[in-house]
């Protein structure tokens, strides 16, 4: 097979935002106890936070955690998580029928993302709850003292403000899974109000207003129309969450959702211009993929777990190579729409769907941490519009989808031109990247991750990322051979 990418910083997309590598924590199975906190383990520090973990997530370069939900925020009181721990209420979790003690809250979180070098993204309850609850939340977080609840922050133990600026208005209140389910227009009136009180404690705010949960919903578009049209103002992003699966066991097929990420980014973009023109706005929305990911392996398992457990096994898929695959296609698709998508939180970040997996013993990577690794560490910088030729195919629900998914990421702080490919298919490929525009002078590094069975998972440690050692620099031309079914990154060189 043969593949071309043709590269020129002139033709430029837009800078890529640090919160596109960014990831979701909630209060669901193991993800918080059990993952990054138990105090019981002695790989924990004093604080109860899982040192193994904390390093996994630098290794991941994570920008944002959004938190506490995801569904569970929904019916979470945000007060049960903060004072002395033997005064914390134990209660029923009904989003994911556990039980939770509230030993890890607020201040917990804080502390952690400090330790992780992460920010916070919080999201306020807008299910069980509303404007009352959140403007409280904002002035216990936000406002410096003199204050009933900024008070009580400095009581509870943070003198300083947390100087929280990204903020979430719901989960998925399209859902009717969603405790506190409402219509568009409802949602849309309570997240205008919302948003509004929330600005009058703290003027300087980044709001993330909830649009469709999936796709596949009936009320896809109409929902993001009816919303925006109440908080357009208000808000300076637009949430949508994406997962994808292979139950039918359809590798071809399965790699081509790729294409169908690409058109649901499109669409909701389409959508927002529609209500910015029909407002007469100047201003442009942009996009918070507060959800992506690959879930499906752990279904049965979830359907057989006793309700009302502490931190249960819950979402605990192990992926394997082929879903690795998919996780790097929906990267250089998500870096292709750099110019709208400014906030992408991988779902989630340890033990549920998660890249990082914890026992008692230590942690285990998943086949999925190494492409997003990757891109979260090398693919900082502006994204150029890419240029590519490749040979293609058809799969059940897609037709015409290039065997090659190709990227590549000018930093001109450090002068690289990064180049991320994948081969979607099962024969070598032929790949040539040129550089129009820039004087490559040398291959800094160039790596793949291939050759293992599309259903090896990774509890064994055998996966890594392994050296290129057969490529070409001649002529601002990268020539190499992209291995069967591969995820390869070339970082190259270029003149000031």
């Amino acid at each position: 097979m043969q593949g071309k990418l043709i590269v020129d910083p002139t033709n430029q997309i837009s800078k890529i935002d640090d919160r596109v590598f960014s990831a979701l924590i909630e209060h669901l199975g193991r993800g918080v106890y059990d993952g990054l906190y138990n105090p019981d383990n002695p790989l924990s520090d004093a604080n109860g936070f899982r040192q193994d973990v904390v390093k996994a997530v630098k290794d991941l370069n994570i920008d944002l955690i959004r938190y506490p939900g995801g569904n569970f925020v929904s019916g979470y009181n945000w007060e049960d998580g903060i004072g002395p721990k033997d005064q914390r209420p134990t209660r029923l979790d009904l989003a994911w029928r556990s039980i939770e003690t509230n030993q890890f809250g607020l201040h917990e979180f804080m502390n952690w993302t400090k330790q992780t070098g992460t920010r916070p993204d919080m999201a306020v309850n807008l299910g069980s709850r509303g404007i009352d609850a959140a403007r409280n939340l904002v002035e216990y977080c936000n406002y410096p003292g003199g204050t009933y609840w900024s008070d009580l922050r400095k009581q509870n133990g943070a003198e300083e403000p947390f100087n929280i600026k990204t903020w979430c208005l719901g989960n998925e209140m399209d859902g009717d899974w969603q405790i506190g389910h409402k219509d568009a227009e409802e949602y849309g009136k309570l997240a205008h109000e919302t948003a509004k009180v929330m600005r009058l404690v703290d003027p300087d705010l980044d709001l993330v207003v909830s649009g469709s949960s999936t796709r596949e919903m009936a009320t896809f578009g109409s929902w993001e129309e009816t919303v925006l049209d109440h908080t357009y103002d208000d808000v300076q992003y637009l949430s949508l969450h994406r997962y994808y699966d292979n139950e039918e066991n359809d590798l071809h097929n399965f790699l081509a959702k790729s294409v169908d990420f690409d058109e649901f980014i499109s669409g909701i973009v389409a959508v927002c211009d529609a209500v910015k023109a029909r407002k007469h706005s100047d201003k442009t929305l942009n996009l918070a993929l507060d959800e992506w990911n690959v879930w499906y392996h752990s279904h049965k398992q979830d359907d057989e777990t006793a309700p009302w457990q502490q931190a249960p096994h819950l979402l605990e898929d192990h992926y394997n190579f082929e879903d690795a695959l998919m996780v790097g296609t929906m990267l250089i698709t998500l870096l292709k729409h750099a110019d709208r998508v400014k906030i992408a939180c991988l779902a989630q970040l340890v033990n549920v769907i998660a890249p990082i997996m914890t026992d008692d013993t230590g942690i285990w990577l998943q086949s999925i941490f190494f492409p997003f690794m990757q891109v979260s560490k090398y693919g900082r910088g502006i994204a150029l519009t890419p240029k590519q030729t490749a040979d293609a195919y058809d799969s059940k629900d897609f037709t015409d989808v290039p065997y090659l998914d190709s990227l590549a990421v000018y930093n001109p702080e450090h002068h690289e031109v990064m180049v991320f490919a994948e081969n979607k298919g099962e024969d070598a490929m032929d790949f040539s990247t040129e550089l129009r525009g820039f004087t490559a002078q040398s291959v800094i590094e160039a790596t793949q991750f291939a050759g293992y069975d599309i259903k090896q998972t990774n509890e064994d440690q055998v996966m890594a990322i392994e050296p290129n050692d057969h490529v070409t620099l001649t002529d601002n031309t990268l020539q190499t051979t992209l291995q069967p079914l591969s995820w390869n990154m070339f970082r190259i060189q270029v003149a000031n």
